[in-house]
């Protein structure tokens, strides 16, 4: 197989991949993802269109794998899989109980896929890999999992919050987005108490309720977000 047709046959697979990992993907983003151009995408996806693979076009919007269908796991490569035990062994250290569990069940299914050579190479990485930080002095949370589902769902909550200045207070929120810095993950949120968008330490979250009642969707990027709230002078 000569190295252009490999080189095709790599990014279409690629794409197969890409279109199962999203619910929906633009001819503009893989044509930057894979250095190519709009039209050998285009090219692409009437490739795999015809040797069966259920791509749905929306126009204006791009493309997605019909709902419901999944092909065979793709093999990962020694470094993908060498990765992944990387990225275990980070989150295993962060403070978030309920995102660690979450983690460690994801990776171990994606790990029950590996070739058995790349299983007992991982065995032995994960043995050799060490991550320092010593969290015993600092707060933890068993949170972050319930706020991503209220985030996605724009499902209303209340939060008994205790901050930093020792002061504690009864918020209802409107869960925007989650973010991390130095090792603590952050909540953005509307904050009805406020009526403006507030940061909260999810480690500093003591309580949360999950309302019944949603709310609107903001009309708001998370990037317009840091522009308009955490770059004011």
């Amino acid at each position: 197989m000569e190295k252009k047709e490999q080189s095709r046959l790599s990014r279409l697979t690629a794409i197969i991949t890409q279109l199962q990992s999203k619910s929906i993907i633009t001819a503009g983003y893989l044509a930057e993802k894979h250095n190519v151009s709009v039209r050998t995408i285009y090219r692409d996806i009437r490739t795999l269109e015809k040797s069966g693979i259920p791509i749905v076009t929306e126009n204006g919007k791009g493309y997605s794998i019909m709902e419901g269908y999944y092909l065979a796991p793709v093999l990962f490569t020694e470094e993908e899989a060498n990765a992944l035990v990387t990225a275990e062994q980070l989150i295993i250290k962060n403070k978030d109980q309920s995102l660690v569990d979450n983690v460690s069940s994801a990776i171990e299914k994606i790990k029950s896929i590996l070739r058995y050579s790349q299983k007992s190479h991982a065995d032995l990485l994960a043995d050799r890999i060490y991550f320092g930080g010593n969290n015993k002095q600092e707060k933890t949370s068993d949170n972050l999992m319930q706020i991503q589902s209220a985030i996605i769902h724009f499902q209303l909550l209340k939060i008994d919050y205790h901050s930093s200045e020792n002061k504690r207070t009864t918020r209802t929120i409107e869960p925007f987005a989650v973010y991390s810095i130095n090792g603590n993950f952050l909540l953005i949120a509307f904050c009805r108490l406020r009526n403006d968008f507030r940061a909260f330490r999810i480690d500093y979250i003591e309580k949360i309720i999950h309302l019944r009642e949603t709310f609107t969707p903001h009309n708001l990027t998370l990037k317009e977000y840091f522009e308009n709230y955490i770059k004011k002078p």
